[in-house]
């Protein structure tokens, strides 16, 4: 795909009535990369298994995770008041809805797995491999799952009543979840689509507990104390924007989390091989789950209004819904067996993201840019993307593992959030360019086109934002714009790789990089990425 011309010929063509079952495979996939198959659904070697449902549990539990019961009390830290908190999610809804406007585009489009990284090399086909290098470092570098293992971490100690435990104790239980979802989706995988299934809808169901818990205490149990009269009379419009942070570079830390919360609503993207009927599909439960996650958010955030005073709400940290369920329920409900339950929900957003993230990694490795592309590409011995598993675990184990506990959970939004942001960008002026470079695409589903430009300038906003100085130095001693500059320097290093292995080496030493395909045992087709002498070498 990367770095082929579209009017080149192939000499191929013949290939694909000769030679043996795996040499045809291999020409047939070696063919879309010169004639733009691309834009044809590829089956996996696993198979088409995933049904609407898992498709939108998929979706929906990536996206609930560990956002609304974490984020709602850092977004209210920074912005200071319930008003523009509410505004915070509002806004990050819309963005959210947006940026799904234009991956829908693309997905129904390209409905391949891979996502971003499919959307951007076949747009950005030069400079050659550029495109598929910075998905592929950011994808290992950023893309890990270790924020929910954290929440897990978080309210399984404080629901044990050993919140106040030391570090090796909480990274020792992200760690302990890590590996056993990945072990569970490595060994069998039948049964990690199942958990996956059960613990979403659980997850939803807990959600819309909350909502209406919330919604009683107010309407039918009146305060008994000062702190919850002050709690709901903060939502009274007089002092619904009292203590507000209009500073930009504060709004922007915000929306950061808040849409990084929305993010994982084309998850369905990553693993469009395996879905049935992927076009289909991925337009509706991408929608459907636009739809749910909106309400869900906007509902749980008034009901921590409502119940918990905004001075605690700021004070949270990650354990605002386990202060939301002991105002509620007691101590004894409150603060041991819900918040077991927001833990179950995190462990559930972290079967999904592993489920997804393993299979992007695998068409990375698929495509040649990992080491030993073949052993990381193949589904044996267990028939799972065991190598896209390990890629994913390995970095996420290093995230959990060597940050302080008290900072890595908002930094790792940050970066992903502002990283994600870069490559959201890249992706909405690849859509318009498109539309004016290939009107003979076929599209099933268009974005709207000042839909997209609102995408544009929206991220080109928040991507300026953190160098605006806050009003408050930041809590942990950070510099403010600490996760700005580790999102911008991984892709400026990113291109430096590329310049290097792509580039200066191979011009050196006298060689250029060819692809060739070729076909596992599993029936996996890969891209191996070789040397070869120039013609004047």
């Amino acid at each position: 795909m990367a770095g082929i011309n579209d009017d080149e010929e192939s000499p191929l063509l013949g290939a694909l009535s000769r030679g043996s079952p795996n040499e045809s495979i291999a020409a047939e996939s070696n063919l879309h990369r010169f004639i733009e198959d691309d834009v044809v659904p590829e089956a996996s070697s696993l198979g088409r298994s995933l049904s609407w449902q898992s498709a939108y549990i998929l979706a929906i539990s990536r996206v609930v995770g560990s956002g609304i019961f974490a984020t709602p009390g850092a977004i209210a830290r920074s912005v200071g008041s319930p008003g523009l908190s509410l505004l915070i999610w509002i806004i990050g809804a819309v963005v959210a809805a947006c940026g799904l406007a234009v991956a829908l585009e693309y997905g129904c489009m390209l409905p391949r797995s891979g996502g971003q990284k499919v959307y951007l090399e076949f747009t950005y086909r030069h400079p050659r491999f550029l495109a598929s290098t910075l998905v592929a470092i950011n994808a290992v570098l950023l893309g890990s799952t270790a924020s929910n293992c954290i929440v897990f971490s978080q309210y399984t100690l404080f629901a044990l009543g050993a919140d106040n435990a030391g570090d090796l104790l909480r990274k020792g239980l992200a760690v302990g979840l890590l590996s056993a979802v990945t072990i569970v989706h490595a060994v069998t995988p039948k049964l990690g689509v199942r958990l996956q299934n059960l613990l979403g809808w659980i997850k939803i169901g807990i959600i819309i507990f909350m909502v209406l818990a919330g919604t009683y205490v107010v309407m039918f149990r009146p305060p008994t104390d000062a702190q919850a009269q002050s709690a709901a009379s903060h939502l009274s419009w007089h002092r619904l924007w009292e203590n507000s942070s209009w500073n930009w570079g504060a709004i922007a830390t915000a929306l950061f989390k808040a849409t990084y919360s929305y993010g994982g609503l084309d998850n369905v993207s990553n693993v469009l091989n395996e879905v049935k009927d992927p076009v289909r599909t991925l337009r509706s439960v991408s929608v459907t789950a636009l739809v749910t996650s909106c309400a869900l958010y906007f509902l749980v955030n008034v009901a921590y209004f409502l119940v918990v005073p905004i001075n605690e709400i700021t004070e949270s940290g990650e354990l605002i819904a386990a202060l939301f369920f002991q105002r509620v329920f007691g101590g004894q409900v409150g603060s041991r067996i819900l918040p077991l339950a927001v833990a179950l929900s995190a462990a559930g957003n972290v079967l999904v993201v592993v489920f997804a993230m393993a299979r992007l990694k695998q068409e990375i490795a698929r495509q040649g840019f990992l080491p030993f592309s073949d052993v990381l590409s193949s589904t044996r011995p267990f028939s799972s993307p065991l190598g896209g598993l390990l890629v994913n675990y390995f970095p996420s184990l290093l995230v959990i593992l060597l940050p302080p506990s008290s900072e890595v959970y908002s930094f790792i939004l940050e970066t992903e959030g502002y990283s994600g942001q870069i490559f959201g960008l890249a992706i909405g002026i690849g859509l318009l360019w498109l539309r004016f470079k290939r009107p003979d695409l076929k599209r099933p589903f268009k974005a709207w086109i000042p839909a997209v430009i609102l995408k544009l300038a929206l991220s080109l906003a928040l991507l300026a934002a953190p160098f605006y100085p806050p009003t408050e130095k930041p809590r942990g001693g950070l510099f403010y714009a600490t996760y700005a500059i580790v999102g911008v320097s991984i892709v400026v290093g990113s291109v430096v790789y590329w310049y290097v292995w792509s580039v200066l080496i191979p011009r050196l030493r006298g060689y250029r990089l060819e692809e060739e395909t070729a076909v596992l045992d599993d029936g996996t087709s890969i891209t191996k990425i070789v040397q070869k002498p120039t013609r004047d070498g």
